[in-house]
């Protein structure tokens, strides 16, 4: 099983979401998504790489001492709508970074 996790989080007291993944520091997605809520940080979108498909972000290698901080933007993010094959999935957007949360 895989234990790459992406987070797409927000943080009320500054306005501000970001993406953030993890390749390897977590066990498993409920210890990352704990993390973050003990920081007082707001889940919105929680998905391992079984289940997000990357639009414009590459993922990053396996690593077991590092969080990656994808992307960061003022307010919350935008859902859009993106179109792959002819189908329409619903994709999140941080600044210039979007990827479908669920495939």
């Amino acid at each position: 099983m895989s234990n790459y996790f992406r987070i797409t989080g927000y943080v009320k007291e500054k306005d501000v979401c970001f993406i953030m993944d993890s390749n390897g520091y977590f066990e498993k997605l409920w210890q990352f998504s704990s993390y973050l809520v003990q920081k007082n940080i707001q889940i919105l979108e929680v998905s391992n790489d079984t289940k997000f498909q990357d639009v414009n972000i590459d993922k990053v290698d396996y690593d077991q001492k590092h969080l990656f901080l994808r992307a960061t933007t003022k307010g919350k993010p935008e859902y859009i709508n993106h179109t792959i094959d002819g189908e329409i999935f619903k994709a999140v957007k941080v600044g210039n970074i979007i990827y479908i949360h669920e495939k």
